[in-house]
């Protein structure tokens, strides 16, 4: 199945899909609260976030957030994660 994917150009999509849908099982029900939109293209994942302070806090750990994500999504996905 996963090699049917990777051949017919299904498998990216898939996977920035499902890095959408972790974002508020990965970053808990606070985060998910605060989180306008999220969407991701060319590896970036792009997050507005309705608190400044929050933004701030989690461009420090941004790093540690494509980690985590990457993680529980299974793959390498992400490389880098834009708050706005």
């Amino acid at each position: 199945m996963v090699d049917y994917l990777r051949e017919s150009g299904l498998e990216k999509p898939l996977l920035e899909r499902r890095m959408v849908e972790l974002w508020p099982e990965v970053m808990g029900s606070m985060v998910a609260r605060m989180t306008r939109s999220v969407e991701v293209r060319e590896g970036v994942l792009y997050v507005r976030l309705s608190n400044a302070a929050l933004r701030a806090q989690l461009f420090d750990c941004r790093f540690e957030l494509v980690k985590r994500l990457n993680d529980a999504a299974g793959a390498e996905v992400l490389r880098d994660v834009r708050l706005g």
